[in-house]
């Protein structure tokens, strides 16, 4: 018709804004293949689905890890969140009973207690001094732009979950029909005028005799269930607990609360587990808790057994050299959670007395004294040997070296005081 303005269609696949871009994100994401992986397939996952070299995924995430260690954090998220290429739903939903998953209940909750040690120490401003956030917003914002121009590409075929449903036939029987929903949508999916399920045109099969009876709803009173009690959720919610117990703990340590050492974290994190097992017991639920308990037990066992009692997950990995050659640049503290420290306070000039700290979760410490200095010292393992001078110890809880040495000259030189604390390794203060 002459006159009328005309109205293009959308392109397909356009997405309208941040909201509904993150819930088709969501409801779109990429599946972890069984082809191509190295570790999970959360690379090649996300490769596939936008298009791109998964190599080019890899290097990202190394990038991230280092620069920060949010690259880590997002890989364990990603392989609990994102579902597996024959799974129906993720680790993290199969856990909460919301479909099968190849990921087993406990293995998931490894990867969600693994996921939350990840982003408290990513974020707790101590790896490379708050770098967790510029790597969160990168990949964030790299995601967010990826999918917004390439969601239309390699969309996943929806989900398709059968649930039971009951239908009368009239003469007071009861059959049972499948019904098939679509857990994931295409937002060039066609519309049906008749708002029709496709599935619900079959026609009515008898129940298999190893199916459970439907629930029944007589005149008066509640539904009577002859068949499996229904699910509880007393394990979800001690799960959740239990995470958010274990993920408090590790924040507060890092935010220097001494107490929350990691046998503590663990015996908090038994105890919510263990009232979620108490209460299972009553209402007939939480019995994959035993699972989770298990594990923790063991690890708690360790744990006090090995004297780790001062190890710190503050602080970065890898190996560490320092070699200070003013006062003003000895730092107060030097602090690792993983690799060896190498201090040389050799080129430091003779002046006013030091003082400095050196912490080291895992890993060999070495500190290098000048010759003529007058060393005042503690030094301390865990597990391991710590050789001070002329002063030695070697296996698991011993105590600490103490004392002061004067060096070659004997009483007279510059004065250094040094604490030295390792959780597992060698631990040794030597002279040039």
């Amino acid at each position: 018709m002459s006159g009328a303005s005309e109205t293009r269609a959308p392109k397909p696949g356009a997405l309208n804004g941040f909201e509904e871009t993150v819930k088709d994100f969501w409801a779109s994401r990429p599946r972890r293949p069984h082809a191509g992986r190295k570790v999970a397939g959360v690379a090649a996952g996300i490769g596939h689905r936008y298009g791109i070299d998964p190599v080019v995924v890899r290097i990202a995430l190394v990038v991230t890890t280092i620069f920060g260690g949010f690259g880590l954090t997002f890989y364990l998220l990603a392989w609990l969140f994102l579902p597996g290429e024959s799974d129906d739903v993720s680790g993290f939903e199969g856990l909460v009973g919301r479909g099968r998953s190849s990921v087993s209940p406990a293995f998931a909750v490894v990867l969600a207690v693994l996921t939350v040690v990840s982003a408290g120490g990513t974020f707790s401003a101590t790896w490379f001094d708050g770098g967790g956030l510029i790597g969160f917003a990168l990949i964030a914002t790299a995601l967010y732009l990826l999918h917004r121009n390439r969601g239309h590409l390699n969309r996943p075929a929806p989900v398709v979950t059968r649930s039971r449903s009951g239908a009368s036939t009239g003469n007071g029987a009861f059959t049972m029909t499948d019904t098939a929903t679509a857990e994931a949508k295409s937002p060039a999916q066609g519309w049906d005028p008749l708002a029709a399920d496709p599935a619900g045109w079959d026609l009515p099969e008898a129940p298999s005799a190893h199916e459970p009876p439907p629930t029944t709803r007589p005149a008066y009173g509640p539904p009577q269930h002859h068949g499996r009690r229904p699910r509880s959720k007393v394990g979800s919610v001690t799960f959740a607990l239990a995470v958010l117990t274990a993920g408090g703990g590790v924040l507060a340590n890092l935010n220097g609360a001494e107490w929350f050492s990691a046998q503590h974290i663990i015996g908090l994190v038994l105890g919510v587990v263990g009232i979620g097992l108490v209460t299972g017991a009553f209402v007939r639920g939480g019995r994959g808790l035993i699972g989770l308990a298990v594990p923790l037990a063991i690890a708690g066992m360790i744990l006090t057994t090995v004297p780790f009692q001062n190890f710190d997950v503050r602080g970065g990995v890898g190996d560490l050299n320092e070699t200070p050659r003013a006062v003003t640049d000895l730092k107060p503290l030097y602090q690792h959670a993983a690799g060896d420290i190498d201090l040389d306070l050799t080129k430091l000039p003779a002046g006013l007395p030091i003082t400095t700290n050196v912490v080291n979760g895992a890993g060999d410490t070495t500190i290098t004294v000048p010759e003529t200095a007058d060393v005042t010292y503690d030094c301390h393992t865990g597990a391991g040997s710590a050789e001070c001078f002329d002063r030695s110890t070697d296996g698991i809880s011993q105590e600490a070296l103490t004392g002061t040495d004067y060096g070659t000259d004997g009483v007279g030189g510059q004065k250094i005081t040094l604490h030295v604390s390792n959780s597992v390794g060698n631990v040794e203060v030597r002279r040039d």
